[in-house]
């Protein structure tokens, strides 16, 4: 027994550590999750150990704090393991698949990701957001990674044709708003033309539109770096008395109530969407060699019934007004995920009120803190 086991942490750094009462899991496969501490990422940690996953997290904690492990070990039990590195630097990324040799899997997140900031620092978007995924797929077939799913976006339809909402997986493409939105374009077309090349592996490329919410157990949520880019955490912050005021930017969109639409979905019905898309490109042989996904509700909420449904799934009135236009924004945009539904078997059925309700208890959790 003891040799046995010697044996299995020998060939196993990762899994050793784990355990003896998880030795059943000796099996399964690991998947490295880049941006893994970020707010879509640590969901998704979460329900990638939940299905049984083991997970290498990666991140550099540009925007993220290192104490979110500390609620992935709280809700699941496992603490994954966790490198801090900037996957720019094609050295240090390499070390980490030196380190973990049974990686079979890329989650990759990281990224930067505010429409605003990329209007105003294109380049900075530009180096992190390309040349981090090069540098993973250029490591994956020498460390025999089989699939990679990438963290692309609604974005890439940029503004849909009237015609063409809710936007299928087929729609054509229009010109990008944003650098942001251009850097998804891109790294979809980086991937489809590198496995179009031959290479050895397998992709799926899941557009989603507006990731929002927090784990149920308030444990881990959206948790930005000084002022949120992002709609809801401003949103808690206001109510928090946190920020003075929440500014609605724009109110004169052809919308029925002016302010932008969107598609905002449960950020943990997002991160089952990934491990659904996991599942397909490590296990199902006939799936092929990349695929496109959108990942939503099918419905679209203008900005301010976002900030009326809150206040009623809250009790808590916000102060906010009505702002000018923000450069890059994209009018309005909602999916068809019936493709995602039919063959990843997945839906996002969550009340957007329990969904809102679920950063707001985030957000009182990190006031008691």
């Amino acid at each position: 027994m003891f040799s046995a086991a010697l044996s299995s942490w020998l060939v196993h750094p990762l899994r050793g550590w784990m355990g003896e009462a998880n030795n059943n899991l000796l099996m399964k496969q690991t998947i490295l999750v880049t941006g893994g501490t970020g707010f879509i990422g640590s969901h998704t940690t979460v329900e990638l150990i939940e299905a049984g996953y083991q997970v290498v997290v990666v991140d550099d904690l540009s925007n993220s704090k290192i104490e979110v492990l500390d609620g992935i070990e709280k809700i699941t039990g496992i603490r994954p393991a966790f490198e801090q590195i900037d996957l720019r630097d094609k050295e240090a990324t390499e070390r980490v698949f030196k380190k973990y040799p049974q990686i079979d899997g890329i989650i990759h997140f990281a990224a930067s990701k505010a429409v605003g900031e990329s209007v105003q620092k294109p380049l900075l978007y530009y180096r992190n957001n390309i040349v981090s995924l090069i540098n993973l797929l250029e490591l994956m077939p020498q460390y025999d990674v089989k699939g990679i799913i990438f963290s692309s976006s609604c974005t890439v339809y940029g503004q849909p044709k009237p015609e063409n909402l809710p936007v299928t997986e087929n729609a054509p493409h229009q010109k990008a708003t944003s650098p942001y939105g251009n850097t998804k374009e891109v790294n979809e077309q980086i991937i489809y033309d590198y496995i179009h090349s031959g290479a050895p592996i397998k992709s799926i490329l899941l557009r989603y539109f507006n990731p929002i919410g927090a784990h149920p157990s308030a444990l881990i949520g959206e948790l930005p770096n000084g002022v949120p880019n992002n709609l809801i955490p401003y949103v808690t912050q206001t109510a928090a008395g946190i920020r003075e005021q929440l500014t609605i930017f724009g109110n004169d969109y052809n919308t029925p109530d002016g302010t932008c639409i969107r598609d905002y979905i449960y950020v943990v019905d997002l991160a089952k969407a990934h491990v659904a898309a996991m599942r397909r490109v490590l296990d199902d042989a006939d799936s092929p060699a990349i695929d496109y996904f959108n990942i939503g509700t099918g419905r679209g909420n203008s900005t301010l019934e976002i900030v009326q449904t809150f206040e009623k799934a809250t009790g808590v009135k916000l102060n906010w007004k009505f702002g000018p236009r923000r450069e890059g924004d994209i009018e309005k945009i909602w999916g068809d995920c019936s493709k995602a539904n039919k063959i990843l078997g997945w839906s996002a059925d969550t009340p957007l009120e329990d969904v809102l309700a679920s950063a707001w208890k985030w957000q009182k959790t990190l006031s008691d803190r």
